[in-house]
């Protein structure tokens, strides 16, 4: 069996807001074109009576034209879920490598995001050094923006 890693997806509040913000912030990619799905098939997949979704696929930068993506989803109705947690069981955060995780920082702060957790470099235990940082996008995901010391 071949296994081939495709995409993540990410329920928003606001999906063009959301796609914006990780463009413009993260450097991700629109892959057009945007979709926008109902009917039988979507309802069978999902589980979701009346199910109804618009949304966009974003490139991972670093990854190049056939790279995975982030798949940013709207649903016409939405169930509110509890704000994420670093420690909560399930899928945790999204991991971002850059030059410089300070300057990353403000730039992902003064479009919107907020802080999580401090600026901080740890030793792993395989004895690399990391800088790393959690924050927030706008939707309060979390988002860890890290830069690998040699």
């Amino acid at each position: 069996m071949g296994v081939k890693y495709v995409h993540t997806n990410l329920v928003a509040r606001d999906w063009r807001r959301l796609a914006r913000f990780y463009e413009e912030v993260l450097g991700c990619v629109p892959v057009p074109p945007a979709r926008d799905y109902g009917g039988r098939n979507l309802e069978a997949a999902t589980g979701l009576p009346g199910a109804r979704l618009e949304g966009l696929h974003l490139r991972l930068p670093g990854h190049g034209e056939d790279g995975p993506t982030l798949e940013i989803f709207a649903y016409e109705d939405q169930v509110e879920a509890g704000r994420p947690a670093i420690n909560r069981p399930g899928f945790a955060h999204i991991a971002f490598a850059v030059e410089d995780v300070a300057a990353a920082r403000e730039a992902f702060l003064a479009a919107g995001g907020s802080d999580y957790g401090a600026v901080t470099r740890f030793e792993t235990s395989a004895g690399q050094q990391v800088e790393m940082v959690y924050l927030r996008d706008p939707e309060g995901n979390i988002v860890e923006l890290q830069h690998w010391l040699s």
